[in-house]
């Protein structure tokens, strides 16, 4: 913004979010009886349209995941947001569905159910194994995360649930299967 800018002319700043409007001219001036130069600053929203994310964005968010019982089981808190791409799958189904239509700045809190989060639990993930076939080396408790091998290599993350005296019993669904999960988010920005 310069002095001598035309009263009510809008002027984009530097700061995309704000613009600035001349409510008077230069010190002192002939065509104005103006004595001092006056500016107000206006949010972006007063001229043009905020951006509003839709399928295909990617876009960064800040998160906090918590459990029925208040428990937080995950946050970006501390951390660089979290990027995406709106709908290709990189996150679960109940959370990117709500991601369309926010705009940068906006908050919300978004309840996904089980089904369009992590599932719910399938009893055929769990499987009992011999204790001898795990290596003595690993101390076996429950909650211990492990990973598995299957016969066509593909690794899967598993997690002892009962260990007894011949058998140690493996559980291969998500931690977070047969939860309903609430997110606290904010849209940090959108990639041009």
């Amino acid at each position: 913004m310069r002095l001598g800018d035309r009263p009510g002319r809008v002027v984009p700043q530097i700061d995309p979010g704000l613009y600035i409007v001349a409510l008077s001219c230069r010190v002192p001036c002939r065509k104005h009886p103006c004595r001092y130069a006056a500016f107000d600053i206006h949010p972006h929203t007063d001229w043009s349209p905020m951006t509003q994310v839709k399928t295909g964005d990617t876009v960064r968010i800040h998160y906090t995941g918590t459990l029925l019982d208040g428990s937080t089981f995950d946050s970006s808190e501390g951390r660089d947001p979290l990027e995406f791409e709106v709908g290709s799958g990189q996150i679960i189904s109940g959370l990117d569905d709500a991601i369309p239509g926010m705009e940068t700045g906006e908050k919300k809190t978004v309840n996904v159910p089980c089904a369009d989060a992590y599932g719910p639990i399938q009893p055929g993930m769990r499987q009992s194994v011999a204790r001898e076939s795990i290596p003595e080396e690993i101390p076996l408790e429950v909650g211990l995360q492990l990973q598995m091998q299957s016969p066509e290599g593909q690794v899967l993350p598993v997690t002892v649930v009962e260990v007894g005296e011949t058998e140690v019993a493996l559980d291969a669904n998500h931690p977070l299967a047969g939860h309903d999960l609430t997110f606290d988010i904010e849209l940090v920005g959108i990639a041009d």
